[in-house]
């Protein structure tokens, strides 16, 4: 659905010029939802931007449904936006005009006869919840009704592609969390195509389908999310996803003993495995730190363990024939 090609954007000042995206590939199936993260600065507002071409490429080339929009002429390019919608962190609704009127500007800038446009608009407000709010001032809303009315007016003409630009980073968490459900409905229930840049790896883990990893306007890494996050390759996505989660105390660990990090995935995730394999080849282990959480509705658990006073070798092959993904952490301990 999302193509981008070697594309390259420099922004250039008194200053000197700066690379904010740097020979970037990047494909997007249709239908999935594709989170791209990394530290602020690292490009993706940039990267997003370049998708619905307000960032014109100074190289490469943007393809959105077969089409070439870096090859458009303004009018192309405007019938092209038309079908890539876009909501963004600070909502940028018009405050002098009504929630309907919102949602239904861009039906209007298309020249929609008034009866269509009562319609689509009634039909938006209804599907996400802001039906009671027609006629009030985005003044009178909270942050998430308001990022419902931008989503409203963002699918009012009916595009396949839906960008995220920081979504939710103005959004307390309970109303995050409403946003990603209604975000993770509109992609089941309409098969929309959805770009989600953000800085919260939990959003990520919440609703995406697949990632890619940001760093000085380069792509460092990409892949299923379940893939990246369970088994980072690069140090900016092991230092993303580490921050928030208490390390475990080394002080603590015995003498001797083997360290491992376990990652069980899906129905594994709630199996005595490591107690059944500790029966068996007669190994104790103490848990060090652990988390048991869900990655776009996959379960996983992961695991810090040191294994002590038995056959720590014997342990890890059985829980790898057992399907348990085992990774040595530090080595053994002094």
């Amino acid at each position: 659905m999302i193509r981008l090609e070697g594309v390259t954007r420099r922004y250039r000042s008194a200053a000197g010029e700066r690379v904010a995206l740097d020979s970037a590939d990047l494909h997007v199936a249709k239908g999935e939802v594709f989170g791209v993260v990394g530290r602020s600065g690292a490009g993706k507002s940039t990267l997003i931007r370049t998708i619905n071409r307000l960032e014109t490429p100074d190289a490469g080339k943007v393809f959105v449904d077969g089409q070439e929009i870096t090859a458009l002429n303004p009018a192309e390019l405007r019938a092209a936006r038309r079908r890539i919608g876009m909501i963004f962190q600070h909502f940028n609704l018009l405050n002098a005009k009504t929630i309907a009127q919102n949602v239904a500007f861009p039906l209007r800038l298309e020249g929609r006869p008034e009866a269509e446009v009562k319609a689509r608009t009634a039909e938006l407000l209804e599907r996400l919840g802001l039906s009671e709010h027609a006629n009030k001032h985005p003044a009178q809303l909270s942050g998430g009704q308001k990022q419902r009315v931008g989503i409203a007016r963002a699918l009012a003409c009916g595009p396949g592609v839906l960008l995220c630009d920081e979504a939710t980073s103005a959004l307390d968490p309970e109303t995050t969390e409403e946003i990603l459900t209604l975000l993770d409905g509109l992609n089941r229930d309409l098969g929309l195509t959805i770009v989600l840049i953000t800085h919260q790896m939990e959003v990520v883990r919440r609703v995406c389908d697949r990632v890619a990893v940001l760093k000085d306007g380069r792509i460092v890494e990409q892949g299923a999310t379940a893939d990246v996050f369970l088994h980072p390759q690069h140090p900016v996505t092991r230092a993303m996803l580490a921050e928030g989660e208490e390390a475990f105390d080394a002080s603590v660990v015995p003498a001797g003993a083997r360290l491992a990090k376990l990652t069980f995935r899906g129905a594994s995730t709630y199996e005595p495995e490591l107690s059944r394999v500790a029966r068996s080849v007669g190994v104790d282990y103490s848990i060090l730190s652990g988390r048991i959480s869900r990655i776009r509705g996959e379960p996983y658990g992961q695991l810090v363990v040191a294994f002590t006073g038995g056959d720590a070798e014997a342990a890890v092959a059985q829980l790898t024939a057992r399907g348990v993904s085992v990774e040595s952490v530090l080595g053994e301990a002094a």
